[in-house]
């Protein structure tokens, strides 16, 4: 499965902006998919889960309650509603997919991640 993230961008602190992860490929609405993030200098690290069929979803304890993470099968993309951003939500955000339960099976398929840039 290919991946591609697209919409970041400069928002200011307290803003909000919607990412979203066009996936390609006939079996990808199968994937659980992640969301993640990489911050100049710091690892990268997980913002959030989706399972394939989008019932059930994980946070990050640093987003919970500001990120929301939803997919449309249909349209094989899933997306990150970040609400309320602060500026150490600046990073690059990657979209991910994985197969098996979710929250401890590898992710194997990785797309290019999108800028976030969140002003103070």
């Amino acid at each position: 499965v290919q991946l591609q993230a697209f919409g970041g961008g400069l928002v200011q602190a307290g803003g909000f902006l919607r990412l979203s992860c066009a996936a390609s490929g006939r079996t990808s609405s199968s994937y659980n998919m992640g969301w993640f993030r990489q911050a100049p200098g710091k690892e990268r690290e997980v913002v959030g889960a989706i399972s394939a069929s989008g019932y059930t979803t994980t946070y990050a304890d640093s987003v919970k309650g500001r990120f929301t993470i939803s997919r449309d099968n249909a349209k094989n993309t899933v997306y990150l509603q970040m609400n309320s951003l602060k500026s150490e939500d600046t990073a690059v955000y990657f979209c991910a997919a994985s197969r098996g339960t979710l929250g401890t099976a590898p992710y194997n398929f990785w797309g290019p991640g999108t800028q976030v840039t969140v002003s103070s």
